[in-house]
């Protein structure tokens, strides 16, 4: 089966045909490391690792991956001198910020993170390439594009260098034509040392198109595979770029241009220069959202979403695709409960056996489902190759999720010893993990309190006691309390009709005290409405695993024994 690529270039989807057989190049603008990183500077390095999982696991390619950090730009050296700190201090806390919010989201395949600061010696290079060629000037100690002197510039972005109002109004004297623009910026006094690099112009800074020209020629070529970034890059970032490299090689730059949707929240860009978005973005922030959030649920959130339309970023979106993601992990951790074996340690999709399930002796409903995995495969493949189509792969999944659940119950495979049927169940599950696999999800089992915190886990299995008890005296207000206020918590409960079992979405400190507090609410509950017993039983449940509650005049209090 053939890839097939939306080109912004030509406007339309192409059979993806990489210019060395076997081989890919792949370039994804990066971020400016001036602030915190934010959720819309997650989206295009999950998409992108996506593609590259995918293009490695299901075509056999060999990708390199460049994500560039621009720590020279005008931003940088403006927040710095705010915060009274050196451009490098703050370029270094952010870049490490940036790094450790892409662990968190499993964007791995990163195979380059060059710095602008560290390849001035090529963006020079590439300058003097282009004043000799004559495509750029001189003016002082600056040096600017001309665009006049390329002729189909605007190719990418369909603009007119004549027709840019906007360029026209902020056009400096100096400038031969109002859309020409810096490749080389003077250095002013007040700028601090450190960002001042010597040049045959004179001291100075590169500006910010030139150096994502530079560094991808360094690592990839004159010429590469895959130029990716978001849509607000396309003019000027993307049109400049074009124009630069091509006017210094006089080759293709890049074949394919993936042009991934922006973030919004309240139908706006989210923006860090937006000044309405300030408040906003603080909570935003991938260091802050990944306190409440798993990286695999935002990851989820971020491929549910085909990449060339925009995310709709808020909390209940967030919602939403917990509530989806966790309907897999309960799947998993039911099959994990058969005990037949990790559904974690699933196979590769690369190998098509994953989806060959042996069924023979085992009825119609394992002949079904066998079928239905072959096909979920088929269907999966297909979503990806239409332009890495993420939201109808994960549909598949969803489906997939259903018929596993259904095998399950038909032949009651948590109340029998049917030991073959078992390991179909997980042959079955673990294709459906692979897939999820070669996009980035599934990797693992998600985090919960049993091993890491026993205390948290068994008041959990407390208040999930105490519900009980709260069904079984007809008491479902309170019941159903407790369900929700766990849920609230990010503690998932399912009843089988062996008991009822949970899961953690994701830990935190706080876990533990709002836990008891649930127990300390029910009970006032119990006490108001005369129901004594129910009271002391959580009393009781908490004594037993070493927590004393202690009522006193203004409320009650808890200690740890």
């Amino acid at each position: 089966m053939s890839i097939r690529i939306y080109n912004s270039l030509s406007n339309s989807k192409e059979t993806f045909e990489p210019i060395e057989s076997g081989k890919v190049g792949m370039y994804l603008c990066g971020p400016t490391v001036y602030k915190p990183s934010h959720i819309g500077h997650a989206v295009g390095p999950v998409i992108f690792d996506t593609i590259k999982r995918y293009l490695m696991i299901f075509h056999g390619f060999d990708v390199t991956w460049v994500v560039n950090i621009t720590d020279v730009e005008d931003k940088l050296i403006a927040e710095a001198n705010a915060q009274g700190i050196g451009v490098f201090e703050l370029a270094e806390h952010v870049t490490q910020n940036y790094h450790d919010a892409l662990a968190a989201l499993a964007v791995t395949g990163v195979d380059h993170f060059p710095k602008a600061s560290e390849n001035i010696a090529e963006i020079i290079a590439m300058i003097e390439t282009l004043i000799a060629s004559e495509y750029a000037y001189v003016v002082g100690g600056d040096v600017y594009f001309s665009v006049t002197q390329d002729d189909d510039y605007g190719k990418l972005s369909n603009r007119n260098p004549d027709d840019q109002s906007g360029h026209r109004e902020l056009a400096s004297g100096p400038k031969k034509h109002p859309a020409d623009f810096a490749l080389w910026k003077q250095a002013r006094d007040d700028e601090p040392d450190d960002v001042k690099y010597a040049s045959p112009w004179g001291k100075g800074r590169p500006g910010w198109h030139i150096e994502c020209s530079a560094m991808s020629k360094r690592i990839l070529g004159d010429t590469f595979d895959i130029h990716g970034g978001g849509l607000d890059l396309m003019f000027p970032h993307h049109e400049n770029e074009i124009a630069q490299s091509e006017s210094c090689t006089h080759k293709p730059f890049a074949k394919y241009w993936m042009h991934h949707g922006l973030t919004r929240f309240n139908t706006k860009k989210v923006s860090k220069s937006d000044p309405e978005m300030q408040a906003a973005l603080a909570a935003m922030t991938l260091s802050n959202l990944l306190q409440e959030y798993s990286g695999e649920l935002l990851r989820f959130f971020i491929l549910s979403t085909q990449y060339r339309r925009p995310i709709e970023y808020s909390p209940e979106a967030l919602a939403s695709k917990k509530k989806g993601l966790t309907s897999f992990h309960r799947l998993f951790k039911r099959v994990n409960d058969l005990d037949a074996g990790d559904v974690y340690a699933a196979p590769s999709a690369a190998d098509a056996t994953t989806f060959q399930l042996g069924h023979q002796g085992l009825g119609e409903e394992a002949a079904n489902l066998a079928k239905t995995v072959s096909d979920a495969r088929d269907r999966f493949q297909a979503a990806m190759d239409d332009d890495f189509n993420t939201a109808v792969a994960t549909a598949v999944l969803f489906e997939l999720t259903n018929d596993v659940n259904r095998f399950i119950e038909t032949k009651n495979l948590e109340s029998t010893d049917d030991a073959t049927g078992k390991q179909f169940a997980l042959s079955a599950a673990r294709a459906l993990v692979s897939l999820g696999q070669s996009l980035g999800i599934f990797l693992s089992a998600p985090e919960t309190a049993s091993g890491g915190d026993a205390l948290v886990g068994q008041i959990i299995d407390a208040l999930l006691e105490v519900r009980a008890a709260c069904r079984a005296e007809k008491c479902f207000d309170l019941a159903d309390g407790i369900r929700d206020q766990l849920s609230g918590l990010g503690v998932t409960v399912e009843d089988k009709p062996s008991g009822a079992t949970w899961a953690i979405e994701k830990p935190s400190d706080e876990l533990q005290g709002k836990l008891i507090d649930i127990h300390i609410e029910t009970r006032t509950a119990c006490k108001t409405a005369k129901n004594f017993s129910l009271s002391d039983t959580i009393r009781d449940k908490l004594a037993g695993i070493g927590v004393t509650l202690i009522d006193r005049p203004g409320g009650t209090d808890c200690e740890l024994t």
